[in-house]
């Protein structure tokens, strides 16, 4: 019976490697950073601050919050997002012990 190669790699692994497939964007950083300065913000303020489109940063947005690292109130109208603090830190204590293994850092 066959299976997948996912299936050869730890949980770990394959998690901290689906979040950093999410953060791999330029646009999705600058998202995580405005999103820490502020706490949470609505769509339409995140689309102020970056030079992209509504619909192009509602993209990013979903690509981040599908991979759990950041949350979305509906408030009305409007959606309130704000960082997985849980979600973020679980990925930096995993990062962490990777860099801690390499010598060079």
């Amino acid at each position: 019976m066959a299976f997948a190669k996912i299936d050869s790699f730890k949980k770990e692994e394959i998690e901290l490697a689906r979040i950093a497939k999410a953060m791999a964007h330029p646009a999705r950083i600058a998202i995580l950073n405005l999103l820490a300065k502020r706490s949470e913000c609505i769509c339409g303020d995140i689309v102020e601050e970056l030079p992209l489109s509504q619909a192009t940063v509602s993209q990013h947005l979903k690509e981040l919050k599908d991979a759990g690292l950041i949350a979305g109130e509906i408030d009305g109208p409007r959606v309130c997002y704000c960082l997985n603090i849980e979600v973020l830190n679980k990925a930096k204590v995993q990062l962490d012990k990777i860099f801690q293994k390499m010598k060079c850092c």
